[in-house]
């Protein structure tokens, strides 16, 4: 049996580019598990208020720290991406822009929408 070498190998991703549809699929999962895994942090954060003073002066201390902001950070965007890709996908159930142009059009505007609120959220909690 002999080979064809003049057959075209798989794209992989160092050559092909994802569409703006693919990456936000991806994101979208991705936030989901980051969402998951915050809420788990943020069930730990209450029960240690409810545990007592001392324990969660440790955790405020840990929240209040860069990596604290660092991590709140992600989890706020995790939140609002997850949000406006789910209306993205409301919007497509509903039949609107599903065709190939208007949906990486909504993919773009999603992700704009979310690090938008994201940053829009953290400049009013820094300046009250």
């Amino acid at each position: 049996m002999a080979s064809n070498n003049s057959r075209p190998l798989s794209p992989h991703l160092q050559i092909y580019k994802l569409p703006p549809t693919a990456l936000m699929s991806v994101l979208h999962r991705g936030t989901g598990v980051v969402l998951c895994i915050g809420t788990l942090f943020l069930v730990l954060v209450l029960a240690s208020a409810a545990t007592g003073a001392t324990n969660f002066a440790s955790t405020e201390s840990l929240l209040s720290s860069w990596f604290g902001y660092l991590v709140l950070f992600g989890f706020t965007f995790a939140l609002y991406a997850h949000f406006c890709n789910g209306i993205r996908h409301l919007l497509w159930d509903m039949g609107y822009g599903f065709n190939v142009e208007n949906a990486s059009r909504g993919a773009i505007a999603s992700f704009g929408a979310a690090l938008a609120l994201t940053i829009l959220t953290w400049i009013v909690a820094i300046a009250a």
